[in-house]
């Protein structure tokens, strides 16, 4: 696996009289050299002969550093082909074998089946053998003919017989799973009390993908609105399924048996993760969490207590939609087209903006704790909205939100506007309109622009900003279906910059902020 692709490793085996010795070469990791115990008993535990003598391993192409334990079954195969162990009646040029072998000769599951699929049909593969518990996710990839087995014996059987062997029993053969990465949960938003400004803002995002910042006191209601924004998001198209089902097998996260991940992620990392674990990379290269919430959501609860090298690594991610993890040796490129959604409080104490609790900080206090979130940053979260508090009374006595269900349709529907009219330059929603299609779909009327002018000015609204402005509120357009964007429309999308009014508005003076 080279990142979220795979590239085919051809197993070269040479058996010779001599001292027993074993040796791998083609830049192997010491998961693959220990590859030689692993066969070693696997080959004799499934009746056959470990053959003496010398016996030499390569991986090609040997410039490409090898990791993990995928090649032991290919591995164990070649060293029975070399020793004449098997009588085959099928050429192995037509076979790609997958799989860790345990000592008994059963076949663990691997990671990144998927993807290996793939490129064995691109190559030309006919067959591929690998192990049951892969078997629906190898399944996706259509076009190549599957051989699941369970044991070393059965994959042996499958360069003996002209027509190969059937799939066991227990493998189900249905090829559109539709199992999702996690379980569903029964969060809606009826559950929340109030805050329907804040709940109107999470729509507009989930309707056009914009990302999205919660500024607000400790228990106003930030997280729980967050974490019900997946139960409005659109379902995912068949290609972004196969793409979020990729990257789950390459990093090891698709269960066995599972199928296509249909329901859109949702990840949630702690403000303690390293920046391996939230940009991708480390020893074996995997992708991290931005990548892992590609096609749906990121949500970074406590925004400022993340790292800061953290929070700058999201610039490239927010603006391209891929991350790139470059190494001593190796490059890979992930993709990470996500919704951004994050969480903060106001300062360090939090209650800044709660006219009910008096703020302890300090104005110098302040100002550092809001520098944490750098203009760049700001600049690429198109949604800031604050989360006033809630009095008691709205808390026990307050009539439920709209439920997810009734925000959904709304949400769907607009999310089919967007579809048919990007639906020739490859994109899905507002949120990915280029600077030329902003201009041929966003036009104004001539008293928006000059409010915008006005805000522009007042504001300090950089370019982006200004883009991001235009987005908005051709979505909130979308949601009521209408063709152009009215000045109202333009207005909302200006009031949810409200964090860039605390900022620049005044420099924070509190009495204005209450």
């Amino acid at each position: 696996m080279l990142g979220i692709t795979a590239s085919i490793i051809e197993i070269e085996v040479d058996l010779k009289k001599g001292l027993p010795m074993q040796l791998i070469v083609g830049l192997p990791d010491t998961a693959v050299k220990e590859a030689k115990e692993r066969v070693s008993a696997a080959i004799r535990n499934s009746g056959y002969q470990f053959p003496l003598g010398s016996l030499i391993i390569n991986l090609a192409p040997a410039d490409l550093r090898k990791a993990g334990s995928i090649f032991d079954l290919a591995i164990a195969v070649g060293v029975l082909l070399a020793s004449n162990q098997i009588r085959r009646k099928r050429e192995t040029e037509h076979f790609i074998f997958v799989g860790e072998l345990s000592l008994d000769g059963t076949l663990r599951p691997v990671r990144g089946v998927l993807s290996i699929a793939e490129k064995a049909r691109e190559e030309g593969i006919e067959t591929m053998v690998l192990p049951v518990q892969n078997y629906r996710e190898a399944s996706l990839a259509p076009g190549l003919s599957l051989c699941p087995v369970e044991r070393l014996c059965e994959a042996v059987e499958s360069l003996c017989t002209e027509k190969g062997v059937n799939p066991p029993r227990s493998v189900s053969t249905n090829q559109n799973g539709t199992k999702g990465s996690e379980e569903g949960n029964n969060t809606d938003f009826s559950d929340v009390r109030g805050q329907n400004y804040a709940i109107r803002a999470a729509s507009v995002a989930a309707a056009g993908g914009h990302n999205m910042l919660f500024i607000g006191s400790p228990g106003s209601g930030k997280t729980m609105i967050a974490t019900r924004i997946p139960s409005i998001l659109p379902p995912m198209s068949e290609k972004e399924s196969l793409e979020t089902t990729k990257i789950y097998s390459a990093a090891g996260l698709l269960h066995a048996q599972e199928g296509l991940i249909s329901r859109r992620p949702f990840r949630m990392p702690h403000h303690t993760a390293s920046d391996v674990s939230i940009v991708g990379g480390g020893r074996n290269t995997l992708p991290g969490e931005i990548t892992l919430a590609h096609n749906g959501i990121l949500f970074m609860d406590e925004f400022t207590e993340f790292k800061n090298n953290i929070i700058q690594a999201l610039r490239q991610p927010l603006e391209n939609g891929y991350v790139t993890v470059a190494r001593a040796d190796c490059r890979f490129v992930y993709p990470a087209r996500f919704m951004l959604v994050a969480s903060m409080n106001p300062c360090p104490c939090g209650y800044l903006l709660d006219p009910g609790c008096e703020c302890r900080c300090s104005r110098k206090h302040i100002n550092r704790y809001f520098m944490k979130i750098s203009g760049p940053i700001l600049d690429r979260i198109d949604i800031q909205v604050v989360v006033k508090p809630l009095k008691p009374y709205d808390v026990i006595e307050g009539r439920p939100a709209e439920s997810s269900e009734s925000i959904r349709h709304r949400v769907l529907a607009a999310q089919h506007i967007q579809r048919e009219r990007f639906s020739k330059y490859g994109i899905t929603n507002n949120a990915s309109m280029t600077i030329t299609l902003i201009k041929q779909h966003c036009s104004l009327s001539r008293t928006a622009r000059n409010l915008l002018y006005d805000a522009a000015e007042k504001f300090r609204l950089t370019a982006r900003s200004y883009h991001k402005i235009l987005r908005v509120s051709r979505t909130l357009a979308d949601l009521d279906a209408r063709e152009g964007i009215s000045d109202d429309d333009l207005l909302e999308a200006l009031s949810y910059r409200e964090v860039e009014r605390i900022l620049y508005g005044e420099r924070i003076h509190e009495e204005e902020l209450l």
